[in-house]
């Protein structure tokens, strides 16, 4: 498995794991993770965690640049590989 993949499995689940302590942080009324940590953390690599996070524990899927912003980051990262697929080839 290319280092590459291994990193960005490993930061996904880093922000999956921000999305649990975030939502456990707001039930019991704690200091939270800022909004712009986890918009970073998405957009650095770390958007399917994040999503998955936000459905798998119910947390910030009523905030709109949540439910369209980390979809969005999503999408352009995944354009992103795909273009890096398609002029590099299968050794990226």
């Amino acid at each position: 498995m290319p280092i590459v993949l291994m990193v960005l499995v490993l930061w996904n689940a880093a922000t999956f794991l921000m999305m649990y302590i975030d939502k456990r942080k707001a039930r019991r009324h704690c200091r939270r993770i800022p909004e712009a940590t986890l918009f970073t953390a998405a957009a650095l690599g770390g958007s399917l965690g994040v999503w998955a996070g936000m459905y798998a524990f119910r947390h910030k899927t009523l905030h709109r640049s949540f439910t369209w912003g980390i979809p969005a980051i999503l999408l352009v990262q995944l354009l992103l590989v795909y273009a890096l697929w398609r002029v590099l080839g299968p050794l990226f």
